[in-house]
């Protein structure tokens, strides 16, 4: 069984800071993969920022700048640091991970329960 739990979501004001974590735990072998996606309401689920374990980051144009995602890999968690907030990054923010879980030879994909991040004065 894995787990992904997040923290650190929140009411900020725009223009402020918000840092997420996401703590995966469980039989995990590796992963491959963590990341974070948004869902605002009444839209599809959309990606922020992705970082595979060799580094590479993927990120959506509407964050470039403003949002940073980094990885501990010690601890098996992942964050993403969001700075310069604006009231349309209001959404509810899942974090995301690509595993292999002990004991087996496949990728298994995994999400959060997700965080309420609101952006308004």
């Amino acid at each position: 069984q894995v787990q992904l739990v997040e923290s650190g979501g929140g009411l900020v004001q725009p223009g402020g800071s918000l840092r997420l974590s996401c703590a995966a735990s469980g039989r995990i072998l590796s992963i491959n993969l963590m990341g974070w996606y948004r869902q605002a309401p009444g839209m599809q689920r959309e990606l922020v920022a992705t970082l595979t374990s060799g580094g590479s980051t993927n990120s959506a144009d509407s964050v470039k700048g403003r949002f940073t995602i980094s990885r501990d890999n010690a601890k098996n968690t992942v964050y993403l640091e969001m700075n310069s907030l604006k009231p349309e990054d209001t959404a509810v923010y899942y974090c995301h991970a690509v595993i292999r879980r002990i004991g087996t030879f496949t990728l298994g994909l995994y999400w959060g329960q997700g965080t309420q991040v609101t952006v308004s004065s």
